[in-house]
């Protein structure tokens, strides 16, 4: 089994949805991140920060999960990294409210010793540089480096944004995020346009709408499962990510046909990970449950059809 790093936020989260809204709670993609890939029973680590504020049952809670905290740094006197936003009411689109950077602001991540050496490095939504700093860390080159970013990167740090995708095997954005850094429309001239900046693999979300996997001219496109209702969508592409690399950090197999069946993991877990305020879900979700969506999902795509 391979050793598996993330890196991002550890954070504090106020939603505000058509169905409620919450004060302070546990959030950070990274959190969401290290959740979803505890459900793989992992040697994972995170790197992030945190200021005195943060409560320990929170670090205790990542613990339980046999995640190692050594690498999350507690600021004496600092304030954790804050972040409230209001959904509308097609789920979609938000409002960002508030944004606290706190001790984000000079986070210098430092990878645990131990982890210097992991096979599989999962680079949340964060600074480029803050990103790169991580693989200059690395003692050995990662067998597997996954990539999540976001538009706000493209439109404030570009061209070190281009630096580190030059560095990375996988790279996982939304739609509307693969148009604008690639000027392209079409998501499979978007794919080919970004696989052409260093990924060998480019995995498109679409929410609502399922995802797609990209390498070489092979495409592959996996549904999102239909939910009743979706309560709250936070963290539910981080969540994706971290069933993504947590699938292939366990079975150790980086191939096409494998990522195929990481992204159907990953689309899982973000499909609980809706369902309840932050990372609620995520907390209290267990592998039985896991295991009778994920047939859900291999009924909901499987058929067999006679080609003349």
């Amino acid at each position: 089994m391979s050793k598996l790093v993330i890196v991002g936020t550890v954070a504090f989260d106020a939603i505000e949805t058509p169905f409620g809204k919450t004060d302070k709670i546990l959030g950070g993609a990274a959190t969401f991140i290290g959740l979803a890939a505890s459900q793989f029973n992992l040697d994972a680590a995170i790197v992030s920060v945190v200021g005195s504020d943060f409560p320990k049952e929170y670090l205790n809670l990542l613990s339980s999960r046999n995640i190692d905290i050594s690498g999350i740094e507690i600021v004496k006197n600092g304030k954790t990294f804050f972040w409230s936003g209001r959904y509308h009411n097609d789920m979609n689109s938000r409002d960002t409210l508030v944004t606290e950077l706190n001790v984000l602001a000079d986070f210098n991540p430092v990878v645990p010793k131990d982890y210097r050496d992991a096979e599989v490095v999962m680079l949340g939504n964060l600074h480029p540089m803050v990103q790169l700093s991580v693989l200059d860390q690395m003692e050995t080159k990662p067998k597997l480096v996954v990539l999540d970013t976001m538009n706000f990167w493209m439109d404030n740090a570009l061209d070190d944004l281009h630096k580190v995708i030059k560095k990375i095997d996988v790279i996982t954005i939304n739609d509307e995020e693969a148009r604008q850094l690639t000027g392209e429309y079409s998501l499979v001239v978007a794919a080919r346009k970004i696989q052409e900046m260093g990924p060998k693999y480019v995995v498109i979300k679409k929410g609502e709408h399922g995802a797609l996997l990209f390498h070489d001219d092979n495409v592959f496109y996996a549904p999102a499962l239909p939910l009743e209702e979706v309560f709250d969508p936070t963290g539910a592409g981080d969540t994706f990510a971290g069933g993504f690399a947590g699938y292939i950090a366990r079975t150790e197999d980086t191939s096409f046909e494998n990522m195929k069946n990481a992204v159907i993991y990953g689309s899982t877990l973000a499909s609980f990970c809706v369902e309840k305020f932050g990372t609620q879900r995520m907390i209290s979700l267990k592998a039985d449950e896991v295991h009778k969506r994920l047939q859900q999902f291999k009924n909901l795509t499987q058929f067999e059809i006679v080609l003349d």
